[in-house]
């Protein structure tokens, strides 16, 4: 990543240091598809397609997450939405591990070879629903969910430690937009962060229920 790009990041509030140096560290182009690696592309303002309908974030977009999170080397980190396992890279190098779900296998399985031979060895990789987490391991200090979601879901939320941190982007009158949400005595307080553009999150927690819900199931 290049000095213009970094300027570029900081002049639109990505100015976290360990950020930052973590996001010229990893090789994107490692992430996305081979017509998208030329440098302009991999690390333009845009998500990116990595098949199966999905996308990988632009680097503005996984900065800004990331900085939300307020990370540090303790904190135990639960990804929603592993995709090209760009994400999982950036958060791997802030904190001590990451437990990354993909629901669709073939994407998790491309992420972990990536990552694996980037020699990064704390990220954990499952196949499932993301939108019910992974009760498991919990409570996290992190939560990250990288697709829209409907509302906060719920059984995500009660993962999360008190006092942690959740972001996520949440639609809202048929808008999305970035969202902190602070577990605070058991109950959220949300902090609106930026207008985005996220794929929907699909599962039993995510747009499948509400869709659900509709029909009168």
């Amino acid at each position: 990543m290049n000095k213009k790009l970094t300027g570029s990041l900081i002049s639109k509030g990505v100015d976290n240091k360990a950020v930052l140096g973590v996001l010229g560290k990893i090789p994107r182009e490692k992430f996305v598809e081979q017509p998208f690696r030329n440098i302009e592309i991999c690390y333009g303002d845009s998500p990116l397609p990595i098949g199966h309908s999905q996308t990988i974030s632009s680097v503005y977009t996984v900065g800004l997450m990331t900085q939300a999170l307020s990370l540090n080397k303790e904190h135990k980190v639960l990804e929603i939405g592993t995709g090209s396992g760009y994400q999982a890279a950036v958060l791997s190098f802030l904190c001590a591990s990451v437990f990354t779900i993909e629901r669709i296998r073939d994407l998790s399985l491309k992420a972990r070879v990536v990552i694996e031979s980037l020699d990064i060895r704390n990220v954990t990789f499952i196949v499932g629903d993301g939108s019910i987490g992974f009760g498991e391991y919990a409570p996290y200090d992190r939560i990250i969910i990288t697709a829209c979601s409907p509302d906060i879901p719920m059984p995500l939320f009660n993962q999360l430690s008190e006092g942690g941190i959740m972001v996520v982007p949440l639609e809202r009158d048929g808008f999305q937009s970035i969202c902190s949400i602070e577990k605070k005595n058991g109950e959220p307080v949300s902090k609106d962060i930026a207008p985005a553009n996220f794929v929907k999150l699909i599962g039993k927690n995510g747009y499948e229920a509400q869709t659900l819900n509709r029909c009168g199931f």
